[in-house]
């Protein structure tokens, strides 16, 4: 019966992420590979999802009230103005939402433009949908969009423009300049955006989120994705959101319904305590983010890594492997996996288009850091001691020169 699965089920491959995931379950790994905290929810709001389960709010359900509340933080935050009624779709995590805008816009052999490094999900979505997934290089080792290949990439067929800021793998922060150019293109060329604001809320130093949607001419033609995921701790709730122009929610919304009917109802409930946080959160929200962030940088110079480029925003690093260690970003995981016993992600599996060096495909691991204090000590130390007994683990084969890294 084999022969008989679709065309789609065959053109969806394992991950490389997925095999190598298999590995680190056996051995026991650390893992500083899956985008998941593994540290506790704030107590309020898991207090808010247990109530809601306790008063039976578990039937199918649509919680109007998120919406009211996403329509005043997207005007606070953003200068937008939406309406609560029309203009919101709950989903099943950012994800669904995702694969909803993309149902609800693309046609057979519609192009999407992606920027890549890119997340490998969207590929996915586009292609059930029978698009055509366009991949414009950002350029390395900042990852800066590259005007002239970006513009080139457009066609008569072109659709939409994916734009994920923060970014995943890389951390970028879509600069005000960049975003300006995309909005640009999207408006001449007439196209849709459709951006994932997942890590609005998690970014570093003096960088800052800008959706958008709230640059001109852009709302009208922009649909926002976001979740509850990455800011509140809570990857497993699956609530997330689409933010569109009511014409373009309503489609969206059909398609929702038929796929899941409705989002997880006692979370629902929980959404209302969660976004209704106080500042004091977000504050704590960076802070923490932003100590955890500079332990694994610190972690992984230590181990003989480059980081060619400081995250700006989002749960990961993108560290490469020096042009002195023979050695790609599979074999790299595979030994830290299995030697180490420290589990992360290779690049290869983020990339997709041609560079001006292809080599740098296979130079790239990207680590978690969206992690308990245990978690990344044990991993420092796992590391510090493979270092010292691999000499493929430590810059120019040269004896062990790593430091120990402190607490995050």
């Amino acid at each position: 019966m084999e022969a008989k699965l679709s065309e789609a089920s065959r053109r969806v491959a394992p991950s490389p992420i997925q095999q190598l995931s298999h590995l680190a379950q056996r051995v026991d790994a650390v893992n500083l590979a899956e985008g998941f905290p593994d540290f506790s929810a704030p107590a309020h709001i898991k207090a808010a999802a247990a109530a809601a389960i306790a008063a039976d709010l578990n039937q199918y359900r649509h919680v109007q009230g998120i919406c009211d509340i996403l329509a005043r933080t997207m005007k606070r935050d953003h200068g937008l103005v939406v309406d609560p009624l029309t203009d919101f779709v709950i989903c099943c995590g950012q994800s669904e939402a995702f694969a909803a805008a993309i149902f609800a816009i693309i046609d057979r052999g519609d192009e999407v433009l992606l920027f890549d490094p890119v997340f490998e999900t969207y590929q996915t979505c586009i292609e059930l949908a029978r698009g055509v997934p366009v991949y414009v290089p950002l350029d390395p080792p900042s990852w800066t969009l590259n005007e002239d290949k970006f513009l080139k990439s457009f066609t008569n067929r072109t659709k939409a423009v994916v734009l994920n800021s923060p970014h995943n793998p890389t951390g970028k922060v879509f600069s005000k300049e960049e975003l300006l150019v995309i909005a640009q293109a999207c408006q001449k060329m007439d196209c849709f955006a459709i951006t994932d604001e997942v890590y609005e809320y998690i970014t570093y130093d003096e960088n800052k989120h800008i959706s958008l949607a709230s640059l001109p001419g852009m709302q009208d033609r922009t649909i926002i994705t976001s979740s509850l995921s990455k800011t509140y701790s809570v990857t497993g709730w699956r609530i997330g959101w689409a933010c569109a122009p009511a014409s373009i929610a309503s489609a969206i919304r059909n398609i929702h319904v038929k796929l899941t009917d409705s989002a997880p109802a006692p979370f629902q409930e929980a959404a209302l305590i969660a976004l209704t946080s106080p500042p004091d959160f977000y504050t704590s929200l960076k802070k923490d983010y932003t100590e955890r962030r500079d332990f694994i940088l610190k972690m992984l110079t230590d181990f003989g890594l480059r980081i060619s480029f400081k995250p700006q925003g989002s749960i990961f690093v993108f560290a490469e492997l020096p042009r002195s260690w023979n050695l790609s970003d599979m074999d790299f995981v595979t030994n830290l996996i299995t030697n180490a016993g420290v589990a992360a992600v290779p690049g290869c599996g983020f990339f997709h288009s041609s560079t001006d060096d292809p080599s740098c495909h296979h130079r790239y691991v990207r680590f978690a850091f969206c992690k308990s204090d245990n978690t990344l000590n044990a991993a420092a130390q796992r590391m510090r001691k493979l270092a010292d007994s691999d000499a493929r683990m430590r810059p120019d084969g040269q004896a062990d020169q790593t430091a120990s890294a402190t607490s995050p």
